[in-house]
């Protein structure tokens, strides 16, 4: 079994392949955190803490008269409350009926059930019963008449561990809740560096490693996203962890609101954190008998370096976040046109760009922003979600269906959450956009939010989205998001409750999504937010795929997907080949290594092809028919992050089989440099006794190493094993210009 409970010393443990997580219910009631980390047996850890009278460090009533070194400022916990003497980062808030904030939770019990718990109205993992189990321990606070139900999922072979928390009032009077935090986590030794994802629109996930020192360390959003600034996820690692060596702990937010992460070393060097909803502008009203659950977090534990924690996440999202038919189902080839029209199209334009992508082994088209309403630029139209045929020359069903007869899959591009001032939807009904009452609203690209919060608004994008969809043959969904939400006010709460605005727009979203999915159940909905501004587990419940960033640059991508991979698996990143000069940073590069980027995501075009010449055309149609052919790994094989984007030379990266017998290593060269020294890799996911052949694969123009050693190296001529390749290694061929681009393809011949 993965949980096990000793009645005696009142713990209970969980267990994965190679974790263990054990909490204790002490004498006093207190549900201690005995230990995360590498696998232990059944004995109660909480002999591990050093207890002491640590001054001003406050001791509970009943602790304090016989045992001054008990206090709950020092002893690790699992779950932390505001207002009961510990003075530290604390995961609950409350303001009870008399105003005072105190909340004190004691044990009372545990349950322990087959498969895993779902949330109400929030994404969240999911699994067949026998593949995991659920941990319900119940605390409450006689007091207050608070009840918390702290949930934890376990998912063994996949070495993850989740928590969230159902909070219950229970008493008579009405609550506030203040702090909802769904991860509390305390650390006995805070030895730590902090690995970080932060970013802005165009730069996303930027990884930034600090040694934590003492003091309270706090990132998070209250844009109303998860946002492009800082990614919901945080690595704790050993100040020696590599890639490949040293402990090293991974946690994600299933959650695409406001959210805060909060890390806090204390007087005595223990490590606290706390991930859970912003509480800056969040104030809950619980009446009484009513709950309120929080969002999910995973976490996973890896003995065995940084690789194999992201691993461990990569696995997991495929198989427990991502839903539906396209979690397994090979997604198509797509051509967006927005880089190639921005808004100047018409039906007939549009047609010549499918008839040309369609023979280039290109299978989806997407129709980007300006098909509806009135909407040539972005200052209007937005909101009107009806499609425009007078643009268009014909209704969106025959411009779908004139698309289908060229091969290809139709796809629509949505902003559901936003309005434009110029809209008749905010003539119609300007109450439904965020704004507070007596206040000009804060523009962003002269658009407004919906209230999301808002049920009827809900019901209208549910409405009109359907309509759109059930009557063209639509695919495929690009969702997308452009602003950040501010002056938070929503017509459909009372003046008490406007504290509950941002997280109820988020969970209305979560409810429009969900309804499109259960009505159009094969619909592929890729999402977006400016890029991969809402790139975050709770988006990948309802899309598969994320657009990763606004940025198509190949080289800025080296930098967004490398940073990406430590958390989500490639094939949830949205990327594409974009034409040259990048719209975004003017940077000419090849049209090959534009697209092996790109194929280390779900991989699609941003172009027009009647604008390529004929040896570029041959060039797409041998990337698509490669993409195809080498599918499985690629998106679906084992990720090794090999060379960094941050070094000098170089960006290195491999993908491998789950069987070991197939591997691609890919490699893209920055700047060309004099006399630069080679690339050495050493490559992983082999299978040690196999033999392989290594095979450069070619670009249409056929090039190969200038020098006929290294090119005899890369014909396939020489056997290697799979424990050389791993141990010794190879050499990455060098470049012949900027921006040079190798892919390697190796294979299991004995």
């Amino acid at each position: 079994m993965s949980i096990t409970v000793c009645e005696e010393a009142r713990t209970i443990t969980l267990h994965t392949k190679n974790s263990s997580y054990q909490m204790k219910a002490d004498e006093y009631g207190t549900l201690l955190h005995n230990w995360y980390g590498g696998k232990t047996g059944e004995e109660d850890l909480s002999y591990l803490f050093y207890r002491t009278n640590r001054g001003f460090s406050g001791n509970p009533h009943e602790a304090g008269k016989t045992d001054r070194s008990y206090s709950l400022d020092t002893l690790p916990q699992e779950i932390s409350t505001f207002g009961a003497g510990d003075y530290r980062i604390t995961a609950l808030r409350i303001r009870n009926g008399a105003g005072d904030r105190a909340l004190r939770l004691r044990y009372e019990g545990y349950e322990i059930t087959p498969g895993k718990y779902s949330l109400p109205g929030l994404p969240a993992s999911y699994s067949e019963e026998e593949k995991a189990e659920t941990l319900t321990v119940t605390l409450k606070d006689p007091e207050s008449g608070i009840r918390c139900e702290l949930l934890y999922g376990v998912f063994e072979e996949e070495d993850v561990i989740t928590r969230a928390i159902r909070i219950i009032n229970d008493s008579d009077e009405e609550k506030h809740l203040l702090k909802a935090g769904s991860l509390n986590l305390d650390f006995l030794d805070g030895s730590f560096d902090v690995i970080d994802f932060y970013g802005k629109w165009a730069a996303e996930r930027r990884v930034e490693r600090q040694k934590l020192g003492h003091g309270i360390r706090s990132f998070g959003s209250v844009r109303g996203t998860s946002s492009h600034h800082y990614n919901p996820s945080l690595i704790l690692c050993g100040r020696n962890t590599t890639e490949e060596q040293g402990f090293c702990y991974g946690m994600a937010f299933v959650y695409s609101g406001e959210y805060q992460l909060e890390i806090e070393k204390e007087q005595s060097d223990q490590v606290r954190v706390v991930l859970g909803i912003h509480p800056d502008d969040f104030d809950w009203v619980l009446k009484p008998g009513e709950d309120f659950h929080t969002p999910e977090v995973l976490l996973s534990w890896s003995g065995t370096g940084i690789g194999n924690l992201s691993g461990n996440f990569h696995r997991f999202i495929r198989k427990h976040i991502v839903r539906g038919p396209w979690r397994d189902a090979r997604r198509p080839v797509l051509i967006n046109n927005w880089e190639g029209t921005y808004f100047d199209f018409t039906g007939e334009k549009l047609l010549g760009i499918a008839e040309e992508a369609s023979k280039l082994g290109i299978e989806l088209f997407v129709l980007d922003d300006g098909w509806f309403g009135k909407r040539d630029d972005d200052n209007s139209g937005l909101g009107d979600w009806f499609p425009n045929e007078k643009k268009l020359g014909c209704s969106l069903r025959e411009l779908g269906k004139n698309i289908n007869t060229l091969g290809l899959k139709f796809g629509l591009w949505f902003e559901p959450e936003t309005v434009s001032e110029d809209s008749d939807l905010y003539r119609a009904h300007p109450e439904w956009a965020v704004a507070v009452p007596g206040r000009a609203p804060d523009l962003s690209r002269n658009e407004l939010l919906l209230d999301m919060a808002n049920p009827e608004v809900q019901e209208y994008l549910i409405d009109r989205m359907s309509d759109v969809i059930g009557n063209a043959p639509v695919s495929y969904v690009k969702w997308d998001y452009n602003r950040n939400l501010c002056d938070k006010y929503s017509h459909a709460l009372p003046k008490e409750r406007q504290g509950e605005m941002a997280h109820r727009f988020t969970l209305g979203t979560y409810r429009v999504l969900e309804t499109i999915l259960s009505r159009f159940p094969y619909l592929l909905i890729e999402g977006c937010s400016g890029g991969g501004g809402r790139f975050d587990c709770g988006m990948l419940y309802y899309t598969p795929q994320i657009w990763c960033s606004d940025n198509t640059d190949a080289i800025d991508r080296l930098l967004i997907q490398y940073g990406t991979s430590f958390i989500y698996p490639v094939n949830t990143m949205g990327a594409h080949v974009s034409a040259v000069p990048n719209h975004q940073v003017g940077r000419v590069t090849p049209l090959e290594t534009r697209a092996v980027p790109a194929m280390s995501g779900t991989f699609g075009y941003e172009l027009d092809p009647a604008r390529l010449t004929e040896a570029e055309k041959a060039e797409i149609r041998r990337e698509t028919a490669l993409f195809k052919e080498l599918y499985p790994v690629l998106q679906y094989g084992r990720y090794f992050r090999l060379k960094s984007p941050y070094s000098e030379t170089c960006t290195v990266w491999e993908q491998a089989a789950e069987d070991g017998r197939t591997a691609v290593l890919s490699a893209v060269y920055h700047t060309v440099r004099a006399n630069s020294a080679p690339v050495y890799v050493k490559l992983k996911g082999l299978i040690p006794e196999a033999r392989y052949t290594l095979k450069l694969i070619p670009g249409t123009d056929g090039r190969m190493p200038s020098d006929e050693r290294t090119a005899a190296l890369f014909r396939g001529e020489k056997e290697f094993t799979g424990e050389t390749l791993m141990t010794a290694g190879l050499y990455v061929p060098m470049y012949l210009k900027d921006y040079q681009s190798w892919q390697i393809l190796i294979q299991c011949v004995s």
